[in-house]
């Protein structure tokens, strides 16, 4: 009998060498059996084996189609792509903003500040980034204690120290079902096991956590989900925070895009000692100079500002001094309040030029989940986008778990100019009104 794994090699080339393009449907496990002359078992594990290398995704009822292409080392969405317009990184970046950003680096060319900014630093940074950051947490009536805060290179990095701070290897991390690719590939060089948790609308259901306990940790986004946009009320927060509370299992609670909803009360106002707050200035600022930050329960500094030191992600003297001194000009705070109007003004965008289909997403929120009309799987629709040269997210790239991902995608609002972004919409509208087979390539 000849073994599935050859087989299976034989449709990966057929693949990689284009024979099999992404969104093609497979031959029903029987059919191809029968072609191969093999038993059907061993066409079951061939089928399998295409899934698990991520070359081919099954749907329930639907059959096994060849993916949009295969994952690479790095995880999803964590570069650049090559499309003329991209909606599938979210970096927003105003026009004017260089200009601000400049003028608070004045005081950082004097040669004082210079020497001061070249030095090294630990994770717990300086008093005045430690009043900064502080300040620029505070959101909702509540405040961190600046003497909490630690810092990171980065958002990635901070997230890092506190899953290798908190879970060893082995064993289990709670997180929502669909969830930011980053912390699979995190938890995946760590040894994690990821556990998917169910939401809605409105977020994590709080029942799904008390139901997958055992639990080590839970990393969750409550304000801004990515991919889904969902911001949990604070009637949901009051009822998660009571789960914790109960179950005392710690929670990482990443607030990258909570800068877009400073009314809302952060998970580590309502339970403090469960909470291992992260944010960074990535998305307040830009990707290019970040810094990352951490907010841990108090008596977990010690052992998080080591997984930061072992992990060599503790934030550069001089990005520190940088964003001490773009905090504490306002210059921060003005930029996050002209986001939050650029962001609004992008959600109408999309009402308006993606009128009539099924989108999710917070009014002030950089991007919106868009779950396909029949015919279209997420996985045809963006190749088909992609060689419009646009490029957006597919559900599996944020799903957790072998369970079917939904017939979905994101779409990353913050990169384009807001008349590129209009153009860039009308042709996935129109592509989405056409059917699969129109959008084939020649």
């Amino acid at each position: 009998m000849e073994d599935y794994r050859v087989i299976a090699d034989e449709i990966a080339a057929d693949i990689a060498a284009g024979e099999l393009r992404a969104g093609e449907k497979l031959p029903p496990q029987r059919r191809f059996a029968a072609d191969r002359g093999i038993a059907a078992s061993t066409a079951s594990r061939v089928y399998g084996e295409l899934v698990r290398r991520g070359l081919a995704t099954g749907e329930v009822g639907r059959g096994t189609f060849v993916r949009a292409a295969a994952p690479g080392l790095e995880p999803a969405l964590s570069e650049p792509g090559g499309a003329h317009v991209d909606l599938e990184l979210n970096f927003p970046t105003l026009p004017d903003q260089a200009e601000m950003l400049a003028a608070g680096l004045t005081r950082m060319l004097r040669p004082d500040v210079l020497a001061a900014g070249l030095r090294a630093t630990g994770a717990a940074g300086t008093a005045p980034a430690r009043d900064a950051a502080a300040t620029m947490l505070t959101r909702g009536g509540w405040a961190p204690d600046p003497s909490q805060i630690l810092f990171a290179g980065s958002g990635r990095q901070a997230i890092a120290a506190v899953l290798a701070a908190l879970v060893r290897p082995g064993e289990r991390l709670g997180v929502e079902r669909l969830t930011y690719p980053v912390v699979k590939g995190i938890a995946s060089r760590l040894g994690i096991r990821l556990v998917p948790l169910a939401m809605d609308e409105k977020g994590l259901d709080p029942d799904a956590l008390t139901d997958a306990l055992p639990l080590r940790a839970v990393y969750l986004q409550p304000s801004v989900h990515s991919p889904t946009g969902a911001t949990m009320t604070l009637e949901r927060r009051a009822r998660l925070a009571e789960r914790i509370s109960t179950s005392g299992v710690p929670v990482i609670e990443d607030s990258t895009w909570g800068f877009l909803r400073p009314d809302l009360l952060p998970l580590a106002a309502l339970v403090p000692e469960h909470t291992f707050l992260v944010d960074s200035l990535s998305k307040r600022l830009a990707p290019g100079l970040s810094v990352g930050f951490i907010v841990p329960p108090r008596g977990s500094e010690p052992a998080v500002a080591s997984a930061l030191r072992s992990g060599a992600w503790t934030a550069s003297r001089y990005a520190l001094e940088a964003a001490t001194q773009w905090l504490t000009d306002g210059t921060v705070a003005e930029i996050g309040r002209a986001k939050r109007v650029d962001a609004e003004r992008r959600q109408r965008i999309v009402s308006e030029r993606l009128a009539g289909f099924s989108l999710r997403g917070d009014r002030y929120g950089y991007h919106c989940w868009w779950e396909l009309p029949d015919p279209w799987r997420a996985e045809t629709f963006v190749a088909a986008a992609a060689r419009r040269g646009i490029a957006v997210a597919p559900a599996a790239a944020f799903a957790v778990g072998s369970g079917h991902a939904p017939n979905a995608v994101r779409i990353a609002l913050g990169t384009p100019a807001h008349d590129v972004l209009e153009s860039a919409l009308d042709v996935l509208a129109a592509l989405a009104r056409a059917a699969p087979e129109d959008a084939a390539p020649d």
